[in-house]
């Protein structure tokens, strides 16, 4: 949880946030809020609409901002490294984090601007960092051996980048299953000329944790799932053992080859030198109606918002009648999550960092990778936000605090997450400064999720993943993608360097990066072929993803 320390130039005036700190490292660090405690306290601001893509009456107005093609530098440095952490009650886990925080540290940044952020690999493995959603260069995506090669143990890389779209975006890495530690942190692109009109800001991270848990690793679970199979996606296989899309090959980037992924251990100079054997964590019987029936696979010991379980909550402290903001992040792994604040309904503004016309609910359903900002107006009390588990019979909670009052109990389930649920992002309109325009597609690309889990074959088109299969398109195309998932399991698909718009009959639905497909359903998304590379299109599912179920589409400049 995050705390707001210095205002961000130029926007004091516009909001309070909660989370963003910026302390200065010559002239050109951004810096991350810091974490200290399990409180915060939101700051006052006003947001005022300006001459931006949205006005706060609704109607489009155009933009008066034009950036230069670098805009400002904004630059800081993380280190990825082996720590452990408390995540509530006095519960400590041994993990991989960024700068030894959880979650780590929000960055923050003006649309427009150039970020530049310098990772230092402190673990005993190979990483890079994914920027999700974000529609960047390709060669800074974070892919391994696809646009970059691996960072290695004791090294460094630089990520530098233009952020071209404001919204709320995170970054975590891109290699084996790194996302299922503790290495991801929210990324806030800022408006220069915000719409929306707001007293504070509250970001929720919503993570399933079980590594460090009784000997658990993410590795131990795959283990289970896979049988002992080894990996095709970015990852490593069974101790060591390069996974069969690493080992094919792609390009000049693609000959850097992993090193063979290792569990960090108490010593944090030294990796265990094999793999550790925990607790069986299979579960079966998880459903859910949402998500067309089977939910998921692995009984997560703990659920957590901004690195805290429910017993001993993270808390943020507003004013009875505060506008806040929140923007919620799925950062799981495996769970989807319903979310709802008791006591109150909330006015979903954005989905993946682009803004929606305004849809009221008493609760939403995100799938990982996924984000939702919502609007609410804070009554007097002491009030749960719950994230609950959907179909796995667990939740993660956090508290709006007020007023005094005793703090909510761990099992508390708030009406609002029985009434009305916004499922998908399909009941959500864009707003017409991001609609896409009617155009008819250039070229049709169809994409077959196949696999079960009794063999654990998660692939596409009934292959796992190879680098050597591609979906070739040409610059200037309008693709219609179409994603049949042809298994008894939903998905959530994430397309890399672009957002899509889910096609409707005769218009174009909300923009998206990361959007569900049900069992036995398809959908039909729609992009522009305008930022030229080879990207990534996967479940994001990371225990699906690195079975195999990802592909690349590629074209050039």
């Amino acid at each position: 949880m995050y705390r707001q320390d210095h205002p961000l130039p130029n926007s004091a005036t516009r909001r309070a946030v909660l989370g963003a700190g910026i302390a200065a490292a010559g002239s050109a660090l951004l810096a991350a809020c810091s974490g200290g405690g399990a409180d915060s306290t939101a700051s006052a601001g006003k947001g005022a609409a300006g001459p931006g893509s949205l006005a706060s009456d609704g109607k489009k107005v155009r933009p008066t901002w034009t950036p230069s093609p670098e805009g400002k530098l904004r630059g800081l440095t993380f280190t990825a490294t082996p720590t452990t952490v408390e995540i509530g009650n006095g519960r400590t886990v041994r993990t991989s984090t960024y700068n030894g925080d959880l979650p780590g540290k929000e960055v923050r940044i003006t649309a427009g601007d150039t970020l530049q952020m310098t990772l230092a690999n402190h673990l005993p493995d190979p990483t890079t960092v994914h920027w999700h959603g974000v529609a960047l260069r390709n060669e800074m995506d974070g892919v391994p051996d696809v646009t970059q090669p691996p960072i290695k143990p004791g090294a460094t890389f630089t990520y530098r980048f233009r952020v071209p779209h404001p919204g709320t975006y995170w970054f975590h890495p891109h290699l084996g299953l790194q996302v299922d530690r503790g290495m991801y942190s929210p990324l806030i692109v800022d408006d220069p000329n915000e719409p929306l009109s707001y007293d504070a800001e509250w970001i929720v991270l919503l993570d399933d944790w079980i590594d460090g848990v009784g000997g658990s690793s993410p590795e131990d679970i795959f283990d289970q799932l896979r049988k002992g199979k080894p990996a095709m996606g970015h990852g490593q296989g069974e101790h060591g053992k390069p996974s069969g899309g690493v080992a094919a090959g792609y390009g000049p980037p693609r000959a850097h080859a992993p090193q063979p992924h290792r569990t960090p251990t108490r010593d944090d100079a030294s990796p265990s030198p094999k793999p550790s054997r925990g607790p069986g964590r299979l579960m079966t019987g998880a459903s859910s109606p949402l998500l067309g029936g089977h939910a998921g696979d692995v009984a997560y010991p703990h659920y957590l918002i901004n690195g805290r379980t429910p017993d001993d909550p993270t808390q943020f402290r507003a004013k009875p009648g505060d506008r806040i903001r929140l923007r919620i992040i799925n950062a799981g792994a495996e769970t989807p999550f319903r979310v709802a604040l008791g006591g109150h309904r909330m006015t979903v503004t954005h989905s993946d960092g682009f803004p929606v016309r305004h849809h009221r609910t008493d609760s939403l359903l995100l799938g990982m990778g996924e984000r939702y900002d919502v609007l609410i107006t804070a009554k007097d009390g002491v009030f749960p936000l719950t994230a609950l588990a959907e179909g796995k019979n667990g939740a993660a909670m956090a508290v709006l605090r007020t007023a005094s009052g005793a703090l909510p109990g761990p099992a508390t389930r708030p009406a609002e997450l029985r009434r009305t649920v916004l499922p998908s992002a399909r009941e959500l309109r864009p707003h017409e400064s991001v609609e896409l325009d009617r155009r008819r597609p250039d070229r049709i690309v169809k994409v077959t999720l196949t696999g079960g889990m009794e063999n654990y074959d998660w692939g596409i088109d009934h292959r796992p993943y190879s680098p050597d299969r591609v979906h070739r398109v040409e610059r200037g195309e309008r693709v219609r993608l179409v994603v049949v998932n042809a298994t008894d399991m939903w998905h959530p698909v994430h397309l890399h360097g672009h957002t899509y718009a889910l096609a409707g009959i005769d218009s174009h639905g909300a923009r998206k990066d990361t959007a569900t497909v049900l069992p036995h359903n398809k959908l039909v998304l729609d992009f522009d072929a305008d930022n030229p590379g080879d990207w990534m299109l996967h479940c994001h599912n990371i225990y699906h993803s690195e079975s195999g179920m990802m592909t690349t589409i590629t074209y050039d400049a």
